[in-house]
């Protein structure tokens, strides 16, 4: 079994375990782990942990140029199980960094929108009696509105 299944696991036995169903804070099912003794942190764990706090903190440095445009700062790029991630600074990377670091986040972003479209195809289908959801997924009038909403500075 896989690390994820084990933790998927906490989180169903711990859900039959307190006979909760409803929504539930992954902080609650983390205590209750520990204090049933099914997982403990090894140096490797908080190493990574450590390691995603910084990703997290990374990826929400935000910069302004000077056009008044609000931008990330800093970019990754999945190297692979050997490699891991790497970030680079928008400012300094090399252009196959960026090049990658887009291309992967435009794939991320295709790959949940499929995964926001097959859960909503699930759901409507499980309850066929209601109104279904409908759920658009080409955001260009969307991206352009909120281009209306930033002001951005004239140059020259």
């Amino acid at each position: 079994m896989t690390y994820r299944e084990q933790l998927q696991q906490f989180f169903a036995r711990y859900s039959r375990e307190t006979g909760r169903t409803g929504p539930i804070d992954p902080h609650d099912v983390a205590g209750w782990a520990i204090t049933n003794r099914l997982w403990e942190p090894r140096p490797r764990d908080v190493i990574n942990q450590l390691a995603d706090d910084i990703s997290k903190a990374l990826r929400e440095e935000y910069r302004t140029d000077e056009h008044g445009r609000r931008y990330r700062a800093k970019h990754a790029v999945n190297g692979g199980p050997q490699q891991g991630t790497l970030w680079a600074d928008i400012d300094t990377a090399p252009h196959a960094h960026m090049e990658r670091a887009f291309a992967q986040r435009r794939q991320q972003v295709v790959g949940d929108c499929l995964q926001l479209k097959t859960d909503v195809d699930v759901y409507n289908d499980k309850r066929s009696d209601e109104e279904p959801i409908n759920m658009v997924l080409d955001f260009t009038n969307d991206v352009a509105e909120l281009q209306l909403q930033v002001p951005y500075r004239k140059v020259g």
